[in-house]
């Protein structure tokens, strides 16, 4: 049986990105790199957000603000160019321009069921807020993690990632730090019915 993990990089204050900010908010070290090229190799799931902005980037699309990539950002494009990936979505229409994609237009959250019950490799997610979230709520999500970099963007960030979220007791499995400042934090991830004071008679 294949496992679950979402994958999220964060500002302190839970912003996927922020309006001016580069990727991993300009804050990106070698340690963090490193272990970024050390992760095991895995199937990417997205929304079609995601995967218009990636595809977009693959196809050498710069970033807003930007007049080329930095290296970091290339080589993060590059590897998932070369991944395995699976797209979520009834208004893309094929062929995709993307390499090595898949698109499935059944229900998303039937259709991770099947393929967890169907595999034995890792499936991973990559942004795609509304499908993460509708995933944690079927219970599908076997690992939950989070890497926080040090900014608060309260002024200019963007994509609030826990918004439309339900009450989640999280263990914690794993956690580092990187390069002194970016800090790693993994949970296994529970779905409450109902926070602890407000237990059914």
């Amino acid at each position: 049986m294949s496992e679950l993990l979402v994958d999220f990089i964060t500002s302190l204050d839970g912003h996927a990105s922020g309006e001016g900010w580069p990727g991993f908010w300009g804050l990106e070290g070698p340690e963090y790199l490193a272990w970024l090229g050390e992760q095991p190799e895995s199937t990417h799931l997205m929304g079609a957000n995601t995967y218009r902005q990636m595809s977009g980037f693959a196809a050498g699309e710069v970033p807003s603000g930007q007049d080329e990539f930095r290296p970091e950002e290339e080589a993060s494009v590059d590897e998932l160019t070369r991944a395995s990936k699976v797209v979520f979505s009834s208004s893309i229409e094929e062929p995709l321009t993307w390499a090595n994609c898949t698109l499935v237009r059944d229900d998303a959250v039937e259709a991770v069921r099947a393929m967890k019950a169907g595999g034995s490799g890792l499936l991973s997610t990559i942004g795609s807020l509304s499908l993460c979230r509708s995933l944690l709520r079927a219970g599908l999500v076997d690992r939950f993690r989070v890497v926080m970099f040090p900014v608060i963007t309260g002024a200019t960030g963007a994509e609030r990632i826990y918004d439309g979220y339900p009450d989640v007791a999280l263990e914690m499995t794993e956690h580092r730090t990187f390069d002194g400042r970016i800090q790693l934090v993994e949970y296994k991830p529970r779905v409450l019915e109902h926070p602890p004071l407000f237990a059914p008679a």
